[in-house]
């Protein structure tokens, strides 16, 4: 299981659990009519994008005619990606288990 601490995003197997921030987008992207599978990929998107690990740039196909094709290419290295994420929910769970500590001593 990964947690992104900051925002709340969970990936469980194939599941994908959201924060309420990431929530709320692809709730209003389905209110677009936009399929729940792009409204996750776009919340995922944003949050690559946010963290500057992303980079999207545009191409047209046909010369001028119709809309051009988003491209998107990592910006650093996957493992570089997965190991902040992984400090960041260690660093998180570490507070809560000190918080969970302190607790238990109060009592």
């Amino acid at each position: 299981m990964i947690v992104v601490a900051d925002n709340g995003l969970t990936l469980e197997g194939n599941d994908f659990k959201m924060g309420e921030v990431e929530y709320e987008m692809v709730e209003l992207l389905r209110r677009l009519n936009i399929n729940r599978p792009v409204a996750l990929t776009l919340a995922c998107l944003s949050y690559l994008r946010e963290n500057d690990w992303v980079d999207m740039r545009e191409e047209k196909k046909n010369h001028g005619k119709g809309r051009p094709v988003k491209l998107y290419r990592l910006t650093v290295q996957m493992e570089t990606i997965i190991n902040t994420i992984e400090e960041s929910v260690i660093a998180e769970s570490k507070t809560i288990l000190q918080n969970i500590e302190r607790l238990k001593h109060l009592s």
